[in-house]
């Protein structure tokens, strides 16, 4: 635990070593870390709004648009954009190439003539741009440190100039899937904060937005065939106060995305080359649908949208051929609104009590099991408790459906018994399932609850969090995981695709709450899917981390202050 007077000295040498590092270095210091900074030799590029201008071909012209955009925030100057140089003018150019090799690589070249930002896809140079932007706040606070230690400046320009040291970035990701996950059933956010959490995921170089749409406690998405799933299943009548205690607020609650604006935040994240992965979580965690429609529920109801958050024992009903006819249409409307040829379909923590107490299911499983579903030996074995296997007749269907539809399973790591080979799998309960499921060939995303579960406390000492859920994850606990560690065979980490952070908000109420629970500690699970273990170093990171906060404020994100107690309410205990 760092205590207030440790965090002082703390951030004292983070300072110190701030000022210790050379200006050029430390220009290119960001998060996450690139996979080469080769410092070069001459003057450097004066970046000033009447002598520079963005030159960019038409298919890069929405990265040169957020390039423009991202500069104004910074400088307050609109750079003009232009498909080719004009004489007398330097230059930042974007530019594609079949030479970077990597779809979401590219190459960062500045010298005193320009800038050049060449990637092997429109992608990586979205992801030049965000380093060049990075360098340009690392750039300007150093002119401004310098300014306050009476050093000499590189030149005896003075702002609005900023000036960037020669230097190549030759950078490309360790992971294709670098993602983050917001749970909007529990709480509902409104489109302009997903639109706000997708752009902190573009800082950080992300690819991935998990949007867990649906669960016990709300359905958040409008499905036009069945109607109720948001007249009835997006309302709550009450939420437990505390930590599951018998104490209910009674206060409605709810709230849905209608397609449109479903529409509108896809195609928002899209521009900015993230992939929204929607999660309808299925067959447990259905207790809004069957609020909805009791009919898909094994004992009919009544059912009301939970209140208290946890695990209910309802569940959809296996013997019901309705329930099929449901799930098919929800993720018939669901794939038709999200592109993403991955569509995941929860399969967590899923009760089998009801499934044991209902006779349909059991006949169900029989003739299932006759069917050769199973074999005949182990159907004979299960004739009694055949629930444990229910799930995978369950996923076997849904993964064949969306299969005919050219579209990927993705679950959470309890379908991983009897689960089709290419469904994907998502390792929430520790990095062991995921291991196990990648050593027998499917590809996998770890999201351990070890590392990766940002709604858990983010120091021991608790009494100043605004959160009320269990467990404890400091940054440097998220900075250490290795999502594909070499104790996996080769074969199996090829089938690490990357990890994500989840950010399940049962005790996250407003906007706030959110950021604070994941940052700072998103910008370290960034360097974990970015950058190569051999590069990766905490205390270098948690120097670059100290710079890094200055965007976050300047974009008026809210993030933890454990690490610089300097900036926290002071005296709070006395209040």
């Amino acid at each position: 635990m760092i205590t207030k007077k440790c965090g002082y000295r703390l951030i004292s040498l983070l300072f110190i070593v701030c000022l210790s590092v050379s200006p050029a270095r430390a220009q290119y210091d960001v998060v996450p870390m690139p996979q080469s900074i080769a410092l070069q030799k001459g003057e450097p590029f004066t970046l000033w709004n009447d002598l520079v201008q963005i030159v960019a071909p038409e298919e890069l012209k929405a990265e040169a648009g957020f390039l423009q955009a991202y500069l104004k925030d910074i400088t307050g100057s609109t750079l003009p954009i232009a498909s080719k140089r004009n004489k007398g003018m330097t230059y930042i150019e974007l530019a594609l190439s079949p030479k970077v090799t990597e779809p979401e690589g590219y190459v960062l070249t500045i010298n005193k003539k320009g800038v050049t930002i060449v990637g092997g896809s429109a992608a990586g140079v979205f992801y030049g741009i965000q380093t060049l932007r990075k360098a340009v706040v690392n750039a300007r606070q150093s002119q401004h440190i310098t300014e306050l230690t009476n050093k000499p400046s590189v030149s005896s320009s003075t702002p609005p100039f900023t000036h960037l040291y020669p230097v190549v970035i030759t950078d490309a990701p360790r992971f294709s899937w670098r993602g983050m996950h917001l749970d909007c059933s529990r709480h509902f956010f409104p489109v302009a904060f997903v639109k706000k959490f997708i752009d902190l995921l573009a800082l950080h170089n992300m690819n991935v937005f998990h949007w867990h749409l649906t669960d016990d406690q709300g359905w958040r998405i409008e499905i036009k065939k069945w109607p109720r799933l948001t007249t009835v299943g997006s309302q709550r009548s009450g939420t437990i106060i505390g930590t599951n205690s018998d104490l209910d607020d009674g206060i409605p609650y709810g709230g849905f995305y209608t397609q449109a604006e479903a529409r509108e935040i896809v195609a928002y994240a899209a521009a900015r080359h993230i992939t929204i992965v929607p999660e309808i979580d299925m067959p447990g965690h259905m207790l809004a649908a069957l609020a909805a429609y009791p009919e898909l529920g094994c004992t009919g109801g009544p059912y009301q949208v939970g209140h208290y958050w946890g695990v209910y024992k309802d569940v959809l009903c296996m013997s019901n051929p309705r329930t099929y006819e449901f799930v098919q249409d929800v993720l018939t409307e669901v794939m038709d609104i999200f592109p993403s040829e991955v569509i995941h379909i929860g399969g967590d923590e899923t009760p089998t009590e009801k499934w044991n107490q209902c006779e349909k299911c059991s006949g169900f499983f029989v003739n299932e099991a006759l069917k050769g579903r199973f074999g005949g030996a182990q159907a004979e074995k299960q004739s009694l408790r055949p629930a444990d296997n229910y799930q995978a007749v369950f996923t076997e269907r849904v993964f064949n459906f969306l299969t005919s539809k050219g579209r990927r399973a993705l679950g959470w790591d309890e379908i991983l018994d009897g689960a089709p080979q290419d469904a994907m799998i998502m390792s929430w309960r520790g990095s062991a399932p995921g291991a196990k499921a990648a050593e027998a060939g499917h590809d996998v995303v770890m999201t351990p609850t070890t590392h990766c579960y940002f709604d858990y406390q983010q120091v021991e000492d608790t009494q100043f969090e605004p959160s009320r859920c269990g467990g404890f994850i400091p940054i440097e606990k998220v900075y250490s995981l290795d999502p594909a560690p070499d104790s996996l065979s080769v074969e199996a980490r090829s089938h690490i695709l990357g990890t994500q952070a989840n950010l399940w908000t049962e005790y996250m109420t407003n906007e706030q709450m959110v950021e604070y629970q994941a940052l700072p500690r998103m910008s370290a699970l960034a360097e974990v899917q970015w950058t190569q273990p051999a590069r990766k170093n905490y205390p270098a990171f948690l120097q670059r981390l100290t710079r890094f906060t200055s965007l976050l404020e300047q974009y008026h994100y809210t993030y933890a202050k454990h690490l610089w107690p300097d900036r926290q309410i002071p005296n709070r205990w006395q209040f």
